[in-house]
């Protein structure tokens, strides 16, 4: 679960080991998964500066191995035909956010959201959230000068403390707050930006939508652990002082640490917030979720 600062906006590479999630659709994406960056890894007296966001990755990873599709499973056109004049995705930031401020507040989009790439940080977030890494640096959601805190005292097994779970109460009222119909049919308006956004990231010929219905899917089966969750420090064979401990925490339990960033987000968020944001997360899989063929994990 350690913090990550200079990857790129490309894909992760899979690894066998790392809410709400995108304004509804486009914010759905950044609630739930946002908010673990935003209350998990912050160091306490971290400026919030947003990260310059590359227009393009100069040299994309090659994206796992996926048969060719012929068409959208889950075809966005349905929910709302698409702006006809959209801006090109490297200028689109002041239309996105102008609309993103008309559907939430001005007051509400500076507090919580990034704006600068915002397509391009949720496309990158959302591919991410089913891997084992979704770098920080992308995310499209505002960080909060707080930290991660642990209960341990001699030699009793340090847990995640459970003040954490509090940490999480302003966002996920914030989520739950988007209105649904609305901020899905601003997502389908404007879907041809981040479908370009998907194909830059080394997705040709693949579908964002359907990206992010799997990754809805995925996040819904994370574990649902009702007891303390144990964490351990990750060993740092060096002589530099660390002077952010709290971000080198993992699980103990192997099964948990081997899950997903976005799972392993959920698990973190504890049992109660982690069952308000699949209910954000199963409303939001309902609408854009276009292809009634499979119905969502249980």
């Amino acid at each position: 679960m350690p913090d990550h600062d200079t990857a790129e906006f490309r894909p992760a590479p899979e690894r066998t080991s790392s809410t709400p999630w995108v304004i509804a659709a486009v914010l759905a994406c950044a609630v739930g998964a946002g908010a673990a960056w935003w209350f998990w890894l912050r160091p306490a007296q971290a400026p919030v500066v947003p990260p310059p966001v590359a227009a393009a990755p100069e040299t994309p990873a090659a994206p796992p191995p996926q048969p060719e599709a012929s068409g959208p499973h889950n075809p966005i056109d349905a929910l709302a035909p698409a702006d006809a004049a959209l801006p090109a995705l490297a200028e689109s930031d002041p239309r996105v956010a102008e609309l993103l401020a008309d559907l939430l507040g001005r007051d509400k989009v500076a507090s919580f959201l990034l704006t600068d790439g915002f397509v391009r940080r949720v496309v990158a977030t959302v591919d991410n959230l089913a891997r084992a890494q979704a770098p920080s640096r992308m995310w499209p959601v505002q960080p909060m000068p707080q930290r991660f805190v642990v209960d341990a005292e001699g030699d009793a097994p340090t847990t995640v403390a459970p003040a954490n779970a509090a940490r999480y109460s302003a966002f996920l009222a914030f989520a739950e707050a988007v209105p649904m119909e609305p901020a899905v049919a601003l997502y389908a308006r404007l879907y041809p930006l981040f479908q370009q956004a998907y194909e830059e990231l080394g997705y040709p010929r693949r579908y964002f939508n359907d990206r992010l219905v799997a990754v809805l899917d995925h996040l819904l089966l994370a574990p649902e652990p009702q007891g303390p969750l144990r964490v351990k420090l990750t060993p740092v064979n060096t002589e530099v002082p660390n002077l952010r401990p709290w971000v080198r925490y993992e699980f103990v339990d192997p099964a948990l640490e081997s899950l997903s960033s976005g799972q392993k987000i959920l698990v973190r968020m504890g049992p109660a917030n982690e069952a308000r944001a699949k209910a954000l997360i199963r409303d939001l899989r309902k609408r854009v979720a276009t292809s009634a063929l499979q119905p969502p994990p249980r």
